[in-house]
């Protein structure tokens, strides 16, 4: 009998995971699931399968007995130690049968990835909403705080994405940061960002640019002031590794310029003391209303160091 692909469900909040079978020596699903992720431990694959959490394309749940069978694809649900809740709350601005515009806080990741899963932005968002087909359209760093946009409608989200991808939405950021009075602003910002030897951190190379910030003053107080970032492109830490380079690192910013370690596994990290850094505004042409767009975030940045509070 044929076995007909199914569309998986979503428990507490968390879609499948999936990953593809190739040619290989292994007898059982159970030793290829061991030798694909060794950090995982037969014990624990074999506790997910006598649970029910890896399934055939056909959503049929798979036992440690299971034969091996190269060319084909299974299905997995993640499972994490209990993770402590992110003690800060994430505010839907707006909702209609398409879009979903969310004020992220800091701290919360948008989509799960190492030890996050509960705790991410989609995760709470779909288990509060009860909508299964969530995507975002667009990400922010964990440690940045405002607006994200999320597809509802699998149908439309190609084309809604597709504003990200073609610079067709302006986005307006505001950051904390040193002020150096030799610095004249406004100022246009072009470089060219690749990765650096560390994972985590990107970094300014001589060449064509591929980042492109326009940085104003809006005012200063003291030894800090407060900016306004209208990143033109989207390269990954592009406002971080700008700022870093004109010799105004973001206040708080734990990679740029020096890379600080993450909290003990278990541990919450320094919440007193927040990237200052705000996704403030977004504009576009909706696709498919053609109607104009315009997004605010309701959160505000400190020149303390006290965590972002809503106007």
């Amino acid at each position: 009998m044929t076995r007909t692909a199914i569309s998986l469900p979503v428990r507490d909040g968390v879609g499948a995971s999936a990953v593809a079978l190739p040619p290989g020596p292994w007898p059982l699903l159970l030793d290829f699931l061991v030798y694909q992720f060794p950090a995982i431990g037969r014990d624990a694959w074999q506790a997910r399968m006598a649970q029910g959490d890896v399934l055939d394309t056909a959503g049929v749940a798979l036992d440690a007995q299971s034969l091996y069978r190269a060319h084909t694809k299974v299905f997995y649900f993640r499972s994490l130690p209990a993770e402590a809740p992110i003690p800060f709350d994430e505010v839907v601005l707006f909702r209609d049968d398409t879009l979903l515009v969310v004020d992220k806080p800091h701290f919360l990741p948008v989509t799960p990835a190492g030890r996050y899963l509960q705790q991410t932005l989609l995760v709470r968002l779909k288990r509060k909403l009860g909508i299964e087909t969530l995507a975002p359209m667009h990400r922010i760093d964990r440690e940045t705080a405002g607006l994200v946009l999320f597809t509802i409608q699998p149908a439309t989200r190609a084309v809604y994405q597709g504003l990200f991808r073609d610079r067709a939405v302006t986005k307006h950021y505001e950051a904390i940061a040193p002020w150096l009075p030799a610095l004249q602003f406004p100022m246009q910002v072009r470089s060219r960002l690749i990765d650096a030897e560390h994972f985590m951190k990107m970094r300014e190379v001589d060449g064509e640019p591929n980042a492109e910030t326009r940085i104003e003053l809006l005012e200063v107080q003291g030894k800090l002031a407060r900016y306004a970032l209208h990143p033109s492109t989207g390269q990954r830490h592009q406002l971080r590794v700008q700022m870093e380079a004109l010799g105004i690192p973001i206040l708080h910013d734990r990679i740029y310029p020096h890379l600080l370690p993450e909290a003990a596994s278990g541990m919450p990290p320094d919440y007193s003391k927040p990237l200052q850094l705000l996704a403030k505004s977004l504009e576009f042409t909706d696709p498919l209303s053609g109607l104009p767009r315009h997004f605010d975030s309701r959160f505000a940045l400190h020149f303390g160091t006290g965590c972002n509070d809503p106007l």
